[in-house]
């Protein structure tokens, strides 16, 4: 099985009309700040779970164990393996004023020079400007010089130091989205991880995997449902608003790979009818880029930037696992693209007027 180049852009997200995505005011909904889950149930299982049917729009409502009676022998069901750096870090300009990091992606390694270069978030107070050296703890992590911005606006910073991965583990605090507002615990640290994380990477949990547990997997094993994993470093990309650059150009690049192994799952699924499964928008966007132009040359490793809304042409997933997302977020648009919008507009307002819990921590639904 070749690998092949990446499909075009124009292939990937196209050139998007205003008018085909309509205003984001469509996919806005209503949701009280007190059902943005804080922190994760006692047990990983112990949610609710939303079903949804895509060709009737009828709603269904249990709880996440449940997700095994829709399921049967025969199905593919695809993870993903990343895995959340402790990728944010608080430190101190020179001038004395705090810095925030998130560490979003390693760019480069210059090993004559011991510099690694990051691609990052940041936030400080009167701002950064190059050639600022931020300084972090007692000196258990190198500082870090502002390089600039780079094209897409992020902030370029050069470590001076080596093996910046390892030493986030000691000082590097749990990345946890803005709208848990809290300081993390010891533990985020288990909690906003999967259970079959991996791969080392991502700056964000593909959430719709945190609800299942080893026992739920091995009963899916049991069950005949073939389990397949694959990798989507999770980048800024889940958590940027709509902007009108994303509209025309698509979202930030992540990096992302399906093994040979899981690709050849996949293309066998498909050619005997089998449904394909995704648990989350990492895992339908890694995909359903590797198989845009076709299954015969799948691209299987590289960087995807592509913009999933209403309108787009699912080829791969028959089935969607996934919480519940901001309004007006480009993931909520992603699960208007595969189950209508007004499903899940319909859907979404079920679920705040029983209090479903939203949102990274929160509750989850299967989309059929």
């Amino acid at each position: 099985m070749p690998f092949s180049p990446s499909p075009e852009n124009q292939e990937i997200h196209g050139k998007p009309e205003v008018e085909k995505i309509r205003i984001l005011e469509d996919f806005d909904y209503h949701l009280p700040q007190a059902l943005i889950a804080q922190y994760p149930l006692e047990k990983r299982d112990a949610g609710r779970l939303l079903l949804l049917h895509k060709k009737s729009g009828k709603v269904e409502h249990g709880k996440f164990p449940e997700i095994r009676t829709y399921l049967k022998e025969g199905d593919l069901i695809l993870f993903n393996d990343t895995r959340v750096m402790p990728a944010r870090l608080i430190g101190k300009k020179e001038t004395g004023g705090k810095a925030e990091l998130l560490l979003c992606r390693h760019i480069k390694t210059d090993g004559m020079e011991r510099l690694e270069e990051w691609q990052c978030m940041a936030k400080a107070a009167k701002g950064i400007k190059k050639g600022c050296r931020i300084s972090f703890g007692n000196g258990e992590m190198p500082d870090a010089v502002f390089l600039g911005r780079d094209p897409e606006g992020f902030f370029r910073f050069n470590f001076h130091g080596k093996d910046i991965m390892e030493r986030l583990k000691t000082i590097g605090r749990v990345p946890l989205p803005p709208y848990i507002r809290r300081e993390p615990v010891a533990l985020d640290s288990v909690r906003y991880q999967t259970v079959f994380a991996k791969v080392t990477g991502a700056v964000a949990a593909p959430t719709a995997g945190l609800h299942f547990t080893e026992d739920i997997l091995n009963e899916l094993k049991k069950m005949g449902v073939e389990i397949q994993m694959l990798t989507l470093h999770t980048g800024p990309a889940t958590f940027l608003p709509v902007r009108s650059d994303i509209l025309e150009n698509g979202l930030p690049g992540e990096y992302f790979r399906i093994e040979r192994g899981a690709a050849q799952s996949i293309i066998r699924a498909k050619g005997e009818k089998r449904r394909v499964i995704a648990v989350g928008s990492t895992v339908t966007r890694a995909v359903e880029t590797a198989f845009r132009n076709g299954f015969d040359r799948p691209f299987l490793e590289g960087e995807t930037g592509i913009f999933i809304y209403p309108g787009f042409s699912f080829r791969v997933i028959d089935a969607l696992v996934t919480n519940f997302h901001l309004p007006r977020s480009t993931l909520i648009m992603l699960t208007a693209a595969f189950a209508g919008r007004e499903n899940i507009m319909k859907a979404y307002k079920e679920a705040v007027d029983l209090r479903y819990r939203f949102f990274s921590y929160g509750d989850c639904m299967l989309i059929v």
